[in-house]
């Protein structure tokens, strides 16, 4: 009986213990960190506002607090993550449904510690992981120029996400487990130019929230973890960023990067998917020199590839050869050419193209199923899309002609199968 009683208070001692560390994890800086040891907000002047602004950009936060349809900032869109939706904040200055009762200080630690006005912990959909690295004067400046914005009255729905997911206490878990706020620390090894990129790569772009892999959980690698991933929900890949094998980071010419990086093409390359998104609506508003930092400081996180890589074309049923074959002359010929060469600037060539050549296929049959769409931007306003086929193509015809394109020209890659494209087609109809 004796053992037993001890047991008991060994364990409610260890849960005390337990609970308690969460919680200053969690709140603890509200102890160490007084508001008077905190930085004062600077004055809106028009330059404070213009460099807010061009902040809000760099983080695509426009993009997130806005939901189709509906004023900007105003928040509602719904962030689908494997555990329900969750639905971003309204970032207007309305007094009871936005940001009007808010300090510079209650929005430094939304973005630093993840914890809403009042103390509420948010959902890591938001990638706090990333604005925590943002500096206390980037955070008053977009504070400053957000309350410079018409109010808009719009409340924010409440989350779906599967219980106990979006308790308190399971979000006080979590980032015990896998969140600390950070700062930046600049590398005095490098230079200004690649500590620029790091600060915006690592903190506003927040790169690694879709180029890094997530357990089970949905915790990333961490800020500065860009091994690529297949994204959760949107089901496309995010690639390795490490690899030149597939981003052709360090082989291409410095220049064509911030090209590709600010107007979704450089000629060669073209953006797609979620990433013609933040090219659209952020990097191409950014300037030169810093879209540049990004990609020097990119390059410099580029791996040798020292796995090898078969020149030798894979033998393909004949089958599946012939009905590729078709299926392009039919469908792709006319803009993609005879020998996958592409049109320069408007088509982009499939004859070594990176992403043809990729060992995950998902991207490949997501442009096929609802289409190729680079973003307009100042530098290329007239992108040339390609169609949708998820109504015309079946999922024997997808596979053959990616088989095709994966293997003609010098391509060298892997066959695709139509219970390969049969699955990404139902992973991304959900």
């Amino acid at each position: 009986m004796n053992l037993l009683r001890t047991a008991r208070h060994l364990l409610l001692a260890g849960l005390a213990l337990l609970t308690t560390a969460v919680v200053w994890h969690n709140w603890g800086d509200l102890l160490t960190q007084p508001d008077a040891a905190i930085s004062p907000t600077s004055p809106s002047t028009a330059p404070t506002l213009q460099r807010g602004h061009y902040l809000v950009q760099a983080g695509n936060c426009i993009t997130c607090h806005t939901n189709r349809g509906q004023p900007p900032l105003a928040g509602g869109r719904a962030i689908e993550t494997p555990f329900g939706p969750v639905y971003s904040s309204n970032l207007t200055p309305d007094p009871d449904t936005g940001l009007g009762q808010w300090t510079a200080l209650d929005f430094w630690r939304a973005l630093h510690h993840g914890r809403s006005r009042g103390g509420r912990l948010l959902a890591p959909a938001f990638p706090y992981e990333h604005t925590s690295v943002i500096t206390r004067e980037d955070s008053d400046t977009m504070f400053a120029w957000l309350h410079s914005q018409p109010a808009v009255k719009q409340a924010q729905p409440a989350h779906g996400l599967t219980w106990p997911l979006g308790t308190q206490a399971a979000l006080a878990v979590w980032r015990t487990l896998y969140f600390s706020p950070a700062t930046f620390q600049p590398d005095t090894q490098q230079s200004t130019e690649w500590n620029r990129g790091a600060y915006l790569v690592q903190g506003l772009g927040h790169c690694a929230a879709c180029h890094s892999p997530r357990n089970a959980l949905g915790a990333t690698q961490g800020v500065s973890d860009l091994s690529g991933g297949l994204m959760p929900v949107v089901n496309w890949y995010a690639p390795d960023l490490t690899s030149d094998r597939e981003t052709g980071l360090a082989s291409t010419p410095l220049a064509d990067v911030v090209q590709l990086l600010r107007s979704g093409t450089n000629g060669q390359a073209h953006t797609s998917g979620p990433m013609s998104e933040v090219v659209q609506h952020s990097l191409q508003h950014l300037s030169p020199a810093d879209v540049q930092a990004m990609a020097v400081y990119l390059r410099s996180r580029v791996r040798p590839d020292t796995a090898s890589v078969s020149t030798a074309v894979r033998r393909i049923p004949s089958t599946v050869a012939e009905r590729g074959l078709k299926v392009y002359e039919r469908h792709c010929v006319s803009c993609h050419g005879e020998q996958g060469q592409g049109a320069p600037g408007i088509y982009p060539a499939l004859a070594g193209n990176r992403a043809v050549l990729l060992a995950e296929q998902t991207n490949l049959v997501q442009a096929i199923l609802y289409g190729g769409y680079g973003p307009a931007t100042a530098g290329h306003p007239r992108p040339f899309g390609m169609p949708p086929f998820v109504l015309e193509l079946d999922d024997r015809d997808m596979a053959a002609v990616l088989t095709h394109i994966r293997s003609q020209w010098g391509n060298a890659a892997g066959e695709v199968t139509p219970l390969q494209v049969n699955r990404i087609r139902a992973a991304s109809a959900q």
